[in-house]
């Protein structure tokens, strides 16, 4: 679709949803065929085959035939692909045969994993399934988000994602925030204006009754008929753009750097070894070839597959430990992670809170600040936090009663963050009350009056000192406090608003208490010894946090606010950050400025969190981690999800992650050091040879053998010291380990070579197939078994050992190479009949290459101070 067309098409859809949000509520009704009660389940079913699931095309998974043909898109297989079509039209078939199969190996592993990460992901996106609360038949129930349909009766609350395009027809202080279509970080409130004059300049966004898919309610409460659905709602034509995947992590530009390494490593070698070979041996023709197979050969083309494996891999063994990853490459960012930043309650503290002082200003206990309480909780209608089931479920156990002999809810004003206050009305036998509660500085602004063994007097600076005393005591003991009030008959209207929440009777204080989760304690004392800083940002207050914090074991001798945040610029903050371990009273932007700030110096940061607050943070992090009872909008936020809500938890994901990343640089360092070596020791025989030192064949067939045998690698063990620091891409590392290591191949090549020129007389061109075929076996065994050498910087079998599919993998590929050269299939790439004193020749430069690089690899260690 051109850009004239798309133009026009948003503009038709913006003109449509104009002319249905003026429509009056039975005209609405009307030309939706719906009413109040909702669709019947069988109109339901017919409008959700007609109209199809309620999905937008970036959702929905990549078809097969796709996902086979992306495995095709890799620079490693168009060098391949180059080099059988040029094979092909030069009539080498067997040459073109081996490639063909190379290319058809490294796709179809490529596709398999792809298609089983995606089934899995899919699978996995089930058990977290967005839902909407959608009345049908008269009953409000959820349904999965893809099954809501036109005329469906919507119900929204704090914390829901806004499933489809809608139009409100009951608002109670809604606010939604329109970010991820308008770009606006400020909240819109909604509400009913059937009266909006439409022009040309207004567009749908604008109007105050009509909410859209990609958007989340932040606050209050409505009721809303579904319009549009899928691809034709608002949101539908800029989904690829609106839920993209969060900016490139560590793991994206990590794995650039080194495909950009290798290519390099390639465009550099492969003139060199093409303009030696065809100037020594006078054969362009076989010298292109044959520069082109050492190309091959210097490429790890199994290397999107093999990061794909031990992805898929990292993700199935997570998954068992209750760790659901949405995105594959979140894995290795998450072993990179060297802060995490977490909120405090529920995370480092245990899930349920409880009621544990009821207290009136002078810190006495009272059943009047027990009663308002448990009335403000009980009857409110929006998002019921810990503290309000803590306070509903200690009034029931305890078998209190209130005090009335009526109790009638006439209005609520919902939980903002801005106010972080509730109010509820209600009506009892005496008086019209307004019950507020809420945190303790915020209530204190709209308090005027204290209310003592049931003496009202004014809030004077002296019983204002005694009030912060009994918080503080409390606060101390590691409660966390809210404020109750009461306004009394503040008017005859049944309609309240924020304004009326003024000139309150201060009554008491709730106090509750959150302990710390007894696993919270060694959890983190293991990631701070796997390198791993935990912060904690909370909105909380500072002296219960900082309680907390030390009963966990995290320094908070200092702490931030957030207005001291906003008063400190950008490099204040970071050197603030680096050293504070505690940050309080934090809004959600706030907790978003911090991670960004540290990311600005080269830290990955992870951000733990399951509050709707939570969301700006998760998604600024590198690694966002929440849970799967957070809410809807925070799920869709975070790239990591927890089925249980604890940091042992994820410190299986942390050491999972390492070992993801230690196993992908495995195959990438040893791959590249051997292949380079191989290619040095080409260049020095190219030199002196009268004949090529192998047949590209014959490169390409060593080359696909271990590949082939590198693929049980994901699977490998990884030594407890790989797993204790982060891990990171380190591009210069790997140039220093192939340029250190690799030439060690070289010198047992070179003794190959000699061997074959002196000892077994292959020094003439009519020799050159068993030469040939003698530094095949030699270098195809020495290049895989080193693999057992160089997994581990311990020493092999007695201080590491190789998972037992490693082991096998390695000694069936040696046994291949020697089949191909024993058996009759030895004639289809020119390999001849090797003699009986080769063998022992064979197993001697074996055993001497593996002892040098054991020695190589030790010197390495102790001069580099690094290993893999």
């Amino acid at each position: 679709m051109n850009k004239k067309n798309l133009l026009a098409r948003k503009s038709n859809k913006d003109q449509e949803l104009k002319k249905l949000a003026i429509l009056s509520d039975r005209d609405l009704f009307l030309n939706l065929r719906t009413s109040l009660q909702g669709l019947s389940e069988e109109d339901a079913q017919s409008r959700l085959e007609e109209y199809g699931p309620n999905e937008v095309s970036a959702q929905k998974p990549t078809p097969g035939i796709l996902l086979l043909l992306q495995a095709f898109n890799d620079p490693f297989v168009y060098v391949l692909a180059l080099l059988a079509l040029v094979s092909l039209l030069t009539n080498d078939l067997e040459a073109a045969l081996v490639m063909v199969i190379m290319i058809l190996a490294s796709v179809v592993i490529t596709f398999i994993q792809e298609y089983r990460s995606q089934k899995a992901s899919i699978a996995l996106k089930e058990m977290i399934e967005n839902t909407a609360a959608v009345t049908r038949n008269g009953e409000t129930k959820e349904i999965p988000m893809d099954e809501v349909v036109p005329g469906d009766i919507l119900t929204l609350a704090t914390g829901d994602m806004i499933p489809a395009d809608a139009v409100l027809i009951w608002t109670k202080d809604l606010f939604v925030n329109q970010s991820s279509l308008t770009g606006e970080s400020m909240p819109v409130e909604k509400f009913i204006a059937k009266d909006q004059q439409l022009t040309e300049e207004l567009t749908a966004l604008d109007l105050t009754n009509l909410v859209f898919m990609g958007t989340d309610v932040l606050s209050g409460q409505g009721k809303a008929i579904i319009l549009k659905t899928g691809q034709k709602t608002f949101f539908g034509d800029i989904a690829k753009n609106a839920t993209s995947k969060r900016g490139k992590t560590t793991f994206d530009i990590g794995l650039s750097k080194v495909s950009k390494l290798l290519l390099q490593m390639v465009m550099v070698l492969f003139p060199l070894v093409f303009l030696l070979n065809g100037l020594t041996k006078g054969d362009w023709s076989s010298a292109f070839f044959f520069a082109i197979a050492v190309a091959v050969g210097l490429t790890p083309e199994m290397l999107p597959m093999i990061v794909s494996s031990n992805l898929a891999k990292g993700a199935l063994t997570l998954s068992k430990h209750k760790v659901i990853v949405k995105e594959l490459a979140s894995i290795q960012n998450l072993g990179s992670m060297d802060v995490l930043c977490t909120d405090k309650t529920g995370t480092i503290t245990e899930d349920r809170v409880v009621l544990v002082q009821h207290l009136d200003p002078l810190g006495n206990e009272n059943e009047q600040v027990l009663n308002l309480a448990f009335m403000n909780s009980a009857y409110q209608t929006g998002w019921k936090n810990l503290m309000d089931i803590a306070v509903i479920n200690y009034f029931e156990t305890q078998n209190r009663h209130l005090p009335y002999q009526k109790v009638q809810k006439i209005d609520e004003i919902p939980f903002d963050f801005s106010r972080r206050r509730l109010t509820v009305v209600m009506k009892t036998d005496e008086h019209q009350l307004m019950i507020t509660k809420g945190a303790v500085e915020e209530m204190a602004a709209v308090c005027k009056y204290v209310e003592v063994n049931g003496k009202i007097s004014e809030l004077t600076p002296e019983i204002r000192q005694q009030l912060q005393a009994v918080n503080e005591k409390m606060n101390r003991q590691g409660m966390r406090v809210i404020t109750v009030a009461v306004r009394r008959d503040a008017h005859d209207d049944a309609i309240y608003s924020t304004e009326d929440e003024k000139d309150m009777v201060l009554v008491g204080f709730m106090g509750f208490l959150d302990p710390a989760k007894a696993s919270a304690k060694p959890a983190i004392r293991s990631l701070h010894q796997h390198g791993v800083v935990v912060k904690v940002l909370t909105g909380d207050n500072a002296i219960v946090a900082q309680k907390v914090c030390q009963d966990v074991g995290i320094p908070a001798e200092n702490y931030l606010l957030g207005n001291q945040v906003d008063a400190l610029s950008d490099e204040e903050l970071y050197q603030a950050a680096e050293t504070t371990n505690l940050f309080a009273k934090l809004n959600p932007m706030q907790k978003a400025r911090i991670i960004e700030s540290l990311q600005s110096k080269g830290h990955t940061v992870g951000f733990m969190g399951d509050g709707i607050n939570d969301a700006p943070a998760l998604r600024k992090a590198d690694v966002g981690i929440s849970v799967d009872t957070a809410a809807d909008i925070t799920k869709d936020a975070s790239s990591i999800i927890l089925l249980e809500k604890s940091l042992g938890v994820l410190e299986n994901g942390v050491l999972e992650g390492r070992r993801v990343f230690s196993n992908m640089m495995k195959y990438i360092k040893i791959t590249i050091s051997s292949n380079f070596g191989n290619v040095f020791s080409i260049l020095v025989a190219s030199a002196f040879l009268p004949f090529l030192p192998m047949l590209s064949i014959q490169l390409l067939l060593q080359n696909l053998i271990y590949d082939i045998a590198q693929l049980t690698i994901p699977w490998d063990n990884v030594d407890e010291e790989e797993l204790q620091m982060p891990t990171k891409w380190e591009t210069k590392g790997l140039l220093k380990f192939t340029i250190c290591i690799g030439p060690i191949s070289s010198i047992f090549d070179i003794v190959t070579f000699l061997v074959m020129w002196f000892t077994f007389g292959a020094n003439t061109v009519a020799a050159q197939n068993l030469f040939q075929t003698g530094w095949f076996m030699i270098g195809l065994t020495t290049q895989t078994l080193v693999v057992l050498m160089v997994r581990t910087k311990k020493i092999p079998f007695i201080q590491s050992q190789p998972v037992p599919q490693v082991l096998i993998s390695l000694l069936l590929a040696v046994a291949v190479g020697g089949l191909v050269v024993l058996t009759p299939i030895a004639d289809q790439f020119n390999f001849v009949h090797l003699p009986s004193e080769y063998w022992l020749w064979y197993i001697l430069i074996v055993v001497a290459y593996m002892i040098a690089t054991q020695f190589g690899k030790m010197i390495y260690i102790k001069i580099a101070k690094e290993w893999i």
